[in-house]
């Protein structure tokens, strides 16, 4: 029998009813090619991770370097919820240098595999084991929490494994953790190296996505008696990256009732992720990515329509989402309808059929259809006139110098506005230039900016959508130019004129003070 929600309540309940989440997004994510964060960065990211209730936060590597350590103490010092660790190898030092920071804890990291062991480190199993019950002991004399994790778990020798772990339990050990540090490793595997850990005392998994299979690892281990899981948001992480923990939380809560964290702030805890890594979303990602409550064929859009529920496993509320219908090639008519009546169109059915093979036909073309293209074919269909609200008359952007700096001119209504701005690039300083223009009566949010599409040579053409939001309207619209600060622009007024159309300021927009 299925839920409302498609879960079923036949799923085998798992071994254990409660399973944390270790967030190694500041450490190990941080490892991804391309990404440094600065202090501030890591805070705003560590917020945001505390207030979506993760258990433990790995906050960077203390043995690194003083800006590191900078960066973890800046971290611990925010008094968070979350229990604050750092990574630490095998060496006392490394101890040290975290206690430096002022941690709750450590993941001891020591090599177990002989390839770690014998060619990386240069020492013998029975050392790893003597070492590592001393440097335990010493962690736990000092107040920390420590996780102990044996370095290329799923390569070592089961049993000699078996035997580091069992003996950093027996020194002290909060808990241990099965590591797949270079995703080597299938579910049968990990579910059978897990069963022999578990029995040892609480166990973690770690585990890396080379071989497409972070995810199914996570649950052969719980399955198997793991109750933590490593992981990083967004999956980033080194080489194919982490599993992502934003998978793994939506997966326990719809699957087996086991609730790790609060799912309604995943979707802002992703793009903070995003923004300070510089490691964009990617549109077809499980929960975060643009493409997974967005519907365009008109069969799916039909039933969903009718039933939210129809091709969707959770509504995107319950990830801080919300759902899209969007135009194409697939669209039909109840999918066009709704989208015009979301702008207060109304069409006859003789309209409607004509808007619907109008759409189609630019969605043939390989053109997404965005909501300032259907506004317009409605138009044309109705043999409407639309009297603009805000048109860019003119736009000047200067770049490569130490501040870069845009001016543009708009009529608004039967006046010009003339406005500048400055910013960290021509783009910003352009869009910055026009919020100044039309003032804070005519402000929009700005949801979301892609550059979808380049072509080659030396004439490329960008094609920028932007998607914008005003009170309880929303609307997307896209612009192709040689030039990307142009086309950035012209999209955002008219995404602007759209919404000032459908929603217009209370008070009149007047020209700046200096026009």
């Amino acid at each position: 029998m299925i839920d409302l929600l498609g879960s079923s309540p036949d799923n085998h309940p798992l071994p254990v009813d409660n399973v944390q989440l270790l967030d190694t997004t500041l450490r190990d994510g941080e490892q991804a090619p391309g990404v440094s964060l600065t202090p501030d960065e890591k805070v705003e990211i560590a917020q945001a991770l505390d207030r979506a209730g993760l258990s433990v936060i790995e906050a960077g590597s203390a043995c690194t370097s003083e800006g590191e350590r900078e960066c973890i103490s800046r971290v611990t010092e925010l008094g968070l919820d979350a229990r604050v660790t750092s990574f630490a190898r095998g060496v006392k030092s490394d101890i040290d240098d975290a206690l430096s920071c002022d941690v709750d804890g450590i993941t001891l990291v020591v090599p177990a595999s002989d390839r770690h062991i014998e060619t990386k480190v240069g020492t013998t199993r029975d050392a790893v084991v003597e070492k590592s019950v001393s440097l335990i002991a010493y962690a736990k004399d000092h107040g920390l929490w420590v996780e102990f994790l044996g370095e290329d778990g799923s390569r070592a020798d089961p049993t000699y494994l078996e035997r580091l772990l069992g003996a950093g339990i027996d020194a002290g050990a909060d808990r241990i953790c099965f590591a797949d540090t270079v995703g080597h490793t299938t579910p049968e595997a990990t579910s059978e190296m897990v069963s022999r850990l578990s029995a040892l005392g609480p166990t973690s998994v770690h585990t890396h996505d080379d071989l497409g299979l972070a995810m199914a690892n996570v649950h052969a281990g719980l399955a198997a008696g793991a109750d933590m899981v490593h992981g990083t948001i967004n999956g980033i992480g080194e080489r194919a990256g982490n599993v992502a923990l934003e998978e793994v939380a939506i997966a326990l809560s719809h699957g087996y009732g086991v609730s790790t964290m609060e799912l309604e702030s995943i979707y802002e805890l992703a793009t903070t992720v995003a923004r300070n890594t510089g490691i964009p979303l990617a549109p077809n990602k499980a929960v975060i990515g643009q493409n997974t409550f967005t519907h365009e064929s008109g069969i799916h859009t039909d039933g969903m329509l009718k039933d939210v529920a129809t091709y969707e496993p959770y509504p995107p509320e319950m990830v801080g989402r919300e759902r899209r219908l969007v135009l194409g090639k697939h669209a039909g008519r109840a999918g066009v309808a709704s989208a015009l009546a979301e702008h207060d169109v109304d069409v006859t059915e003789s309209e409607l059929r004509a808007v619907v093979e109008r759409v189609k036909a630019l969605g043939d073309r390989g053109k997404r259809v965005t909501d300032a293209d259907l506004l317009a074919i409605a138009e044309d269909v109705q043999g409407r006139d639309r009297d603009r609200y805000v048109a860019l008359l003119e736009l000047s952007a200067i770049s490569g110098t130490s501040v870069p700096t845009a001016s543009v001119k708009l009529r608004v209504g039967e006046r010009e506005h003339v406005a500048s701005g400055t910013g960290s690039g021509p783009v910003d300083a352009a869009l910055k230039a026009v919020r100044s223009a039309l003032g804070s009566t005519a402000y929009a949010e700005l949801e979301s900016y892609h550059v979808d599409a380049i072509t080659g040579g030396t004439d490329a053409v960008v094609t920028v959508e932007v998607e914008m939001s005003r009170n309880d309207h929303t609307v997307s619209v896209a612009a192709s130019e040689a030039d990307i600060t142009r086309a950035s622009v012209t999209a955002m007024v008219d995404a602007l004129d759209r919404l000032l159309v459908a929603d217009p300021p209370e008070q009149p927009m007047t020209p700046p003070a200096d026009d």
